[in-house]
């Protein structure tokens, strides 16, 4: 696939993105506590989650029509031969639910196991980052980079905590107070795709995180690679997207906290 292919189907996945924000919004505040569903320990879905995604899967079934789908509410079930799109209708359940920002919607595109195209819309600010292979990384139609910070005391980093994971949370409450005290500063919002995506246009020096799902981090992660940024798991390798672990940074600060994940992971 070229880049005009690419890039056109870019531009429809914004617009789909665009109509699932407005939905996402219409639906806050809405959800009865009879509504809201487990999944796993502190895993909610809603019918927001799962409507939003049966909405996506049919759009993008006729965008690529060979395409498969890796769905987080697994609304269908789908293989492809080359191409799959990955999606999470709903990334910060929680927020929503609690009617917090930060929660998005998160649409990548694989070619193979490589993500060519990448949309993170997030609602509340009704921001769209987005970008697509051989082009700039975008937000609202601009052109996003990472931040040019290279000092760790100068930087803000993100981070999530694991919400059914808890084999190594001493060794991560552990990293937690090492950026703490030698960052400028630590948040948690919720949502790893804004997060990401918050990484590419300079918000955030850097973001890691485990216990994360490809659909939470394959549209955003290749935001950030397109915007000048750096990507690996906490090893330094490619296993990002399917292995659970997430270092996302500015590139220049990469190595560093990479460093501090080995020596407490």
């Amino acid at each position: 696939m070229n880049t005009t292919e690419l890039k056109y189907l870019t531009a429809n996945v914004n617009e789909l993105s665009n109509e699932i924000t407005e939905f996402l919004l219409q639906e806050v505040g809405q959800l009865n506590a009879d509504e809201i569903q487990t999944k796993g320990l502190h895993d909610f879905v809603t019918y927001v989650d799962q409507s939003a995604e049966q909405k996506i899967a049919a759009r993008l079934g006729k965008l690529l029509p060979g395409a498969g789908m890796l769905l987080e509410e697994k609304s269908v079930d789908k293989h492809g031969d080359r191409y799959r799109w990955v999606v999470d209708p709903l990334d910060g359940t929680t927020n929503f639910i609690h009617r917090l920002p930060l929660f998005s919607v998160s649409i990548a595109l694989l070619d193979g196991d490589r993500p060519v195209l990448g949309v993170v819309h997030e609602a509340n600010l009704d921001e769209c980052f987005m970008a697509w292979q051989d082009a700039p990384a975008l937000l609202n139609g601009s052109e996003i980079r990472v931040s040019s910070i290279s000092s760790m005391d100068k930087a803000l980093l993100a981070t999530g905590f694991p919400y059914d994971d808890y084999g190594k949370l001493d060794a991560y409450l552990e990293i937690f107070k090492y950026f703490v005290q030698n960052s400028s500063g630590l948040r948690r919002f919720g949502s790893a795709a804004a997060d990401l995506a918050y990484v590419a246009c300079g918000r955030f020096e850097g973001f890691y995180e485990y216990g994360l799902h490809p659909w939470d981090v394959a549209a955003g992660a290749f935001i950030v690679q397109q915007a000048g940024g750096k990507v690996t798991d906490f090893h330094g390798d490619n296993n990002f997207i399917f292995g659970g672990e997430t270092l996302a940074s500015n590139k220049t600060l990469h190595d560093p906290m990479l460093e501090a994940l080995k020596r407490f992971i």
